[in-house]
């Protein structure tokens, strides 16, 4: 299934919220007793904001009352993050986040006006958006040890592009790069299809890109995927080597998680955070996560917690050894 075709199934069934039953817990807790906003910090129909749609669907029959998507888009998706970071703490507003708003944006910017950790509660981390190495069928390279070795002998073929600047597809690159010692080159795009293009048409010999962005020309054969970055290989390319299989311990996901503001009561973020991984978890929504190019996951709190603490910590030390400075 195409994004289009995912975004367009969630709008055909995003009517008539707000008839489910209240849950016997909303009843006995009076919470929730009107309608919950769901921050998304994307436009309307990225990855972002199909995930939050199908969310609020699911959530919203125990819940009893509409989960109401609010796309509040603009900065690399810090708008909508501090508008959330900012929100009384009653759980009636949460967000949809990502790697990026919570891991990479800190280290990017110079007055940084929310911290991932200090003003969020995690509830839920809902998906993994996977990241694969691809290169031009041209390249000789067969497999990942054989790109290092190439690119060491050959080291005018080390360019790697990405969707930018600071990207889990750009910092993918430079863990590489540090990991083997092979003189990579980062060539930053403004987005993954000018990069795609580039690629595909052999002006550039590989790339780090999202599963749904290449996944068309691998399997059509127009590119050749030599790894994926988690440490787990994707149902989607089971023949697809994970770059730990050569590199122990390597790993750089990008991911789509929920979180409220700080400080919100234990009860209502048990609550939520059970309810979203229970959507998550749903088969109709695993199915169409996986048609839409990702990989469903619905975390507990303390998972989610664990991974953005992390990931920020990660993502500061990649970006401090390939001097990207906040801008």
């Amino acid at each position: 299934m195409k994004r289009r075709d995912l975004v367009a199934w969630l709008s055909a069934g995003s009517t008539g919220l707000a008839a489910w039953p209240l849950s016997s817990l909303a009843q006995n807790t009076g919470y929730p007793d009107r309608p919950v906003k769901l921050i998304v910090p994307y436009p309307p129909g990225a990855s972002a904001d199909a995930m939050a749609r199908l969310a609020a669907q699911k959530m919203a029959g125990p819940l009893g009352q509409p989960v109401v998507v609010d796309n509040r888009s603009g900065a690399s998706g810090n708008i909508g993050s501090e508008a959330t970071a900012k929100s009384p703490a009653d759980g009636y507003t949460f967000m949809l986040g990502t790697d990026a708003t919570h891991a990479s944006n800190i280290h990017l910017a110079v007055n940084p006006t929310f911290h991932p950790v200090r003003d969020f509660t995690p509830l839920s981390l809902a998906a993994l958006n996977p990241i694969v190495l691809v290169v031009h069928p041209s390249m000789p390279a067969k497999t990942l040890s054989e790109l290092v070795a190439y690119v060491k002998a050959n080291p005018q073929q080390g360019g790697f592009g990405s969707s930018g600047s600071g990207s889990p597809h750009h910092l993918a690159g430079e863990l590489l790069k540090q990991r083997t010692g092979a003189p990579l080159v980062h060539v930053p795009y403004r987005g993954g299809a000018p990069a795609l293009n580039d690629v595909l048409g052999g002006q550039l010999p590989m790339l780090f890109a999202s599963l749904i962005t290449v996944m068309q020309h691998v399997q059509s054969g127009r590119l050749r995927a030599l790894a994926v970055t988690s440490l787990q290989r994707f149902d989607a390319l089971p023949q697809v080597p994970t770059v730990a299989e050569t590199l122990e311990g390597f790993e750089m996901n990008s991911w789509l998680a929920f979180f409220a503001p700080a400080r919100l009561p234990e009860a209502i973020a048990r609550r939520l955070s059970d309810e979203l991984a229970a959507a998550v978890r749903d088969p109709e929504v695993r199915a169409k996560l996986r048609d839409g190019g990702l990989v469903p996951v619905g975390s507990s709190a303390a998972e989610l917690a664990d991974t953005v603490r992390r990931d920020v910590e990660q993502r500061g030390r990649l970006m401090r050894a390939a001097n990207i400075k906040p801008e």
